[in-house]
């Protein structure tokens, strides 16, 4: 059995396929939350150590990461793929002995649920931070959600994740991790 408690030293944030093309078929204000919340979920794991790894399904089609959360990212290098889930090889091996992976990205029905089941399959425990996912209609980020948790996923929202992460207040992460969720 998993442990309950998110652990820093355990964890990874793994942002999926945030992508150009693919976010101008979104909802525009489910979109701006998105992005917003996994802003926030950036921030947050810079703060408290935590790795960021970024994928880029066939960018050559969908663009690159959008230019907002590029933003928020700073220097990064994007895992680029052609398979829908996004543990693949690449993935799984910068995630090294990191069991705990927070999944943010789209869409969730598709390449969000592929990814946690997989990780789930590999003796990984998917956390999927449900206000950082989205798919074009609501129904398909419904039933994702849904699939998501019967894969296996432990289902949270940013601030959730975040803060059981933290653990306590009064410390110089929890001021960066309260800033980057207001």
């Amino acid at each position: 059995m998993p442990s309950s408690r998110l652990k820093p030293e355990q964890a990874a944030l793994l942002v999926v396929d945030i992508q150009e093309r693919l976010c101008a078929a979104m909802d525009r204000d489910a979109l701006d939350r998105m992005l917003a919340r996994t802003g926030a979920a950036v921030e947050g794991a810079r703060a408290l150590g935590i790795p960021v790894i970024v994928t880029e399904q066939y960018p050559q089609g969908l663009g690159r990461t959008h230019s907002l959360l590029k933003l928020r990212l700073g220097e990064f290098k994007p895992l680029e793929k052609l398979e829908f889930s996004a543990a693949t090889p690449d993935v799984l091996s910068v995630l090294g002995d990191r069991k705990q992976v927070l999944i943010t990205g789209m869409e969730t029905h598709i390449c969000v649920f592929q990814t946690a089941r997989d990780l789930a399959d590999s003796g990984r425990e998917p956390c999927l931070l449900a206000d950082a996912v989205l798919s074009r209609a609501e129904e398909d980020r419904r039933v994702g959600l849904e699939l998501c948790r019967d894969a296996g996923a432990r289902i949270l929202t940013v601030e959730a994740a975040l803060f059981d992460m933290l653990g306590r207040a009064g410390t110089p992460e929890f001021k960066k991790v309260s800033a980057a969720v207001r």
